[in-house]
């Protein structure tokens, strides 16, 4: 804005001057911007101050929520609850820094959501999504568990009381969440208050023992959308920024050869370790049954070998969750008896057989003799081969977009035993 003085007289222009000085002095740094300094480090804006741009409902394309602008400022109405006023990012993200500035009504409640998964089955976000607890704890009505106190990783990690200072109900104060890689850092008004690392032996000790035992695909997910939650209460945000930080790679043993750490058992049939090997086989239900990785891997390559004692129908899944019960929901790299597809890639939902092998190519399975599977997954393309011969190869939009668990599966019908080792993945 350019401001004249021409015509002013001495008292005008001392009022004018000291409303821009005021309005300077009340309105601090300009907000939802970011300084040159801030850009150069790879900062960007997820709130452009004036609109609702980059953000919808979660779970939908379009943005119907009770969320609108207003002064500058993100507000919840404060007209959502469990089941909705949940807004998410257009984006998804995985390693990052995550800054913001809030204020919440007098015994207001909500949240700032990260990792979130977007699909028909998850109803809400905070089943797969971890929240960082915005809460006015003073005014609360209910009373509160540590677990849901302000900055908490909510159900999960409790911060250090001792350092955290908030500003009161209807004043600002920021927040950010550090998601390096597993590292988890929860910060307030410039102070670290909490620090852990996820997916450790300790991490799934409080996410099965707690709030989330009967959520499986809780906290799981290596990437997804920031969200935001209506909780019933008017809450304000304003300067949202994110600087995403690089993934690393890992290589990952996933069978120590003594036992099922790392791994779940779904449904009744049995998965045991015997001689260094692990063994699933048919049980007296005869049904599917399935071993699936405690975490998610999305891009990985990774090595099985497989020993098909009996039958032999079976299979490696990937980017795969849990949907209720014994239901996986995702996608499969066959392990089946000669003339059976081994190699091919089935999904478990909808559309069934994406791609077979060529027929030809089934005698490179060697029956009752160790086999080696090598499954190459990156982005949307998603490789096989079968003791070095590829077997299929398969670009696919909709796999590019899964995410979840690598899984083992005994098929239905009974009868199958089937040996595993060697089953060593890297993260790319």
């Amino acid at each position: 804005m350019e401001f004249t003085f021409k015509n002013l007289s001495a008292k005008g222009l001392l009022l004018s001057c000291f409303a821009v000085a005021t309005m300077a002095s009340c309105g601090g740094p300009e907000h939802n911007t970011l300084t040159e300094q801030e850009k150069a480090d790879g900062w960007q804006l997820l709130f452009d101050g004036a609109t609702m741009e980059g953000w919808r409902n979660y779970n939908d394309t379009v943005m119907t929520q009770s969320w609108h602008v207003v002064d500058g400022c993100i507000q919840a109405k404060g007209d959502g609850n469990d089941a909705s006023g949940y807004i998410v990012t257009d984006k998804e993200y995985e390693n990052f820094e995550l800054s913001w500035d809030w204020k919440l009504s007098k015994g207001g409640n909500s949240g700032m959501l990260y990792h979130v998964v977007e699909r028909p089955q998850f109803k809400v976000p905070y089943i797969t999504g971890p929240e960082y607890q915005l809460i006015d704890a003073p005014n609360f009505p209910d009373k509160l568990e540590p677990w849901q106190d302000m900055a908490a990783d909510y159900a999960m990690h409790i911060p250090d009381s001792s350092l955290m200072k908030v500003n009161p109900a209807g004043e600002w104060n920021n927040s950010k969440i550090v998601f390096d890689n597993g590292h988890v850092e929860h910060w307030l008004n410039g102070v670290k208050i909490l620090e852990f690392e996820a997916w450790t032996d300790d991490w799934f000790a409080r996410k099965n023992s707690g709030k989330w035992n009967n959520a499986p695909e809780y906290g799981l997910a290596r990437k997804g959308v920031i969200c935001l939650q209506d909780h019933g209460y008017p809450a304000s945000f304003r300067n949202i920024k994110v600087k995403e930080l690089p993934r690393k790679e890992k290589e990952v043993n996933l069978f120590n050869g003594k036992d099922l750490t790392g791994w779940d058992v779904y449904g009744t049939e049995k998965w045991y370790v015997q001689d260094g090997l692990l063994v699933c086989e048919s049980g007296p239900d005869k049904q599917y049954g399935y071993l699936a990785t405690r975490e998610y891997y999305d891009d990985f390559d990774l090595t099985v070998e497989f020993k098909q004692e009996a039958d032999g129908n079976s299979g490696v899944f990937i980017r795969s969750f849990i949907e209720e019960g014994v239901k996986v929901n995702g996608w499969q790299v066959e392990v089946a008896p000669k003339g059976k597809h081994s190699g091919s890639i089935y999904e478990s939902y909808g559309r069934g057989w994406l791609i077979k092998n060529d027929p030809e190519k089934e005698s490179v399975l060697k029956e009752r003799e160790w086999n080696t599977m090598r499954i190459l997954v990156q982005g949307n393309k998603v490789t096989s081969w079968l003791n070095g011969t590829e077997m299929v190869s398969l670009e696919d939009e909709k796999i590019g977009k899964g995410q979840g668990r690598i899984a083992l599966q005994i098929h239905d019908g009974g009868g199958i035993k089937v040996l595993w080792r060697n089953l060593k993945l890297k993260t790319l």
